[in-house]
């Protein structure tokens, strides 16, 4: 059902079974799949790029202009894949240049007022907390939780199975398969056993990745001796070679170092 009040511009491409709600202003520019549920006074701004069966509630924002002196005007995407709920007044901002994109995956929660900058690209199966901020060309990959109030600044990378908690503010890296809390710009707080045993990761595994993070986090010892010995002392498995790999490919360094 499309309400009358809604705008929705001449141009724009709606699937089937749409449902949009009154005062819904869609813009040109525009694709949205099926199965998706719009409501009232939210806003689909040009250069949106919706999947099927996602959820928009009331005031989210989509495709928003970036706040980004580099960008010219040009027709820039927001990308959103399939099965996603984004709640009240969140704001997911389209991409600086016409070369890249805002992409947020499938089956995320971006909660109440979480701002989504410009070229972050967002995984699979998130928890993007209340009032928490992604800044410009951030990356979240699959699995993450985000509490409350998180402030991730620009060009940081958060790894799969981790969660930050609330009023954490960072500028480093986040290493999959962690709790990271809000001292001292992040810092390690311990392996994210509630989700790795939700997602049933071996219990061997587990103790291997506890063992890992001791390595790096409470021996006195530097980051490149702490990975050799990672890589001597444990066993080899996917996500023992996935921490050492996302830690050596980080610019930035990872958090608590």
């Amino acid at each position: 059902m499309i309400s009358p009040l809604a705008y929705i511009d001449s141009s724009a491409k709606i699937g089937k079974n749409v449902e949009i709600g009154p005062f819904v202003f869609i813009d040109k520019n525009v694709e949205i799949g099926d199965d998706n549920v719009i409501m009232p006074n939210a806003s689909i701004m040009s250069g949106a790029r919706i999947g099927n069966g996602n959820s928009i509630f009331n005031g989210a924002v989509i495709a928003a202009e970036p706040q980004d002196f580099f960008y010219k005007g040009e027709n820039t995407i927001a990308r959103i894949g399939n099965n996603n709920v984004i709640r009240e007044n969140a704001v997911i901002i389209r991409a600086t240049f016409p070369t890249g994109e805002t992409v947020i995956g499938n089956d995320n929660h971006i909660m109440q007022g979480v701002r989504v900058s410009h070229d972050v690209h967002i995984g699979n199966m998130n928890i993007i907390g209340n009032g928490t901020q992604i800044s410009g060309n951030g990356i979240v990959e699959d699995r993450v939780i985000l509490t409350s109030n998180v402030l991730m600044q620009g060009d940081t990378r958060v790894g799969t199975y981790s969660c930050v908690l609330g009023g954490t503010n960072f500028i480093k890296d986040v290493p999959p398969y962690c709790v990271i809390n809000s001292e001292r710009g992040g810092t390690f707080e311990n392996v994210n056993y509630p989700v790795l045993e939700h997602f049933k990761v071996d219990e061997t595994i587990l103790k291997h990745l506890s063992h890992a993070f001791r390595l790096l986090y409470k021996v006195n010892t530097t980051q490149h001796e702490a990975l050799r010995r990672i890589e001597e002392q444990i066993p080899t498995s996917p996500e023992i070679k996935y921490l050492v790999k996302f830690i050596r490919e980080s610019k930035l360094g990872i958090v608590g170092s």
